[in-house]
C-alpha cells in the first residue's frame, strides 16, 4: 500500500509541476502576439518526455472593459501519450484568470470571431452543421455548452 501511495505521490507531482512549466510557454506565446499559430514546445515520446501545443486565439473586449486572451492548450504526457486540453484565460497583462477543461483536442474553439469563441463540430457523431458561438461581453462565463446536436452537447466550467 505504501508503494502504491508513493507512486501515485510521485506521478501527481510531475503532473502538477510540468502543468506549471507550461504557464512560462503560455506567456511567451502571449507576448509573440500571433493569433492561429500553434506553438508546439518539448516532444512527446514512450520514456516520459512531454509535448505542450499552444495556439493563441486571439483576444475579446468586453463590454465592462475587460479583455480577455484566449489560447489553446494540449499538453500530451504519459506513456500512452494523454493529452490534457484547456481552453486558457488571460488579462490584458498576460496574467492567467483560469481555464476550461476539455475532454478531447477537437472539441477546442477553432477561432474568434466578432467578440465571440467559435466551436465548430469536427467529430462525425456531431452535427457539422452547428456552430456553437460563446459570449464574453459580460465577463467570463462560469460555464459554456458546446453543441454536438440541436438537443446534445457537452458543458465546462471555467476553473480559476
Amino acid at each position: 500500500m505504501k508503494t502504491y501511495i508513493t507512486f501515485l505521490f510521485i506521478i501527481s507531482s510531475i503532473v502538477a509541476f510540468a502543468q506549471t512549466g507550461n504557464r512560462n510557454y503560455r506567456v511567451e506565446v502571449l507576448k509573440k502576439n500571433v493569433i492561429q499559430k500553434e506553438f508546439v514546445y518539448g516532444k512527446w515520446t514512450e520514456k516520459g518526455e512531454t509535448e505542450t501545443r499552444l495556439k493563441y486565439l486571439g483576444l475579446i473586449n468586453a463590454k465592462n472593459g475587460k479583455v480577455y486572451k484566449i489560447m489553446n492548450s494540449v499538453w500530451i504526457w504519459g506513456l500512452s501519450g494523454r493529452a490534457t486540453n484547456r481552453i486558457v484565460v488571460f488579462n490584458k497583462k498576460n496574467q492567467y484568470l483560469g481555464n476550461y477543461y476539455i475532454t478531447m483536442s477537437n472539441e477546442l474553439p477553432i477561432e474568434i470571431k466578432n467578440g465571440y469563441l467559435i466551436f465548430k463540430n469536427i467529430d462525425e457523431d456531431c452535427d457539422k452543421r452547428i456552430e456553437t458561438k460563446i459570449n464574453f461581453n459580460y465577463g467570463i462565463p462560469k460555464s459554456i455548452f458546446r453543441k454536438c446536436s440541436t438537443e446534445l452537447g457537452d458543458a465546462y466550467n471555467f476553473e480559476e
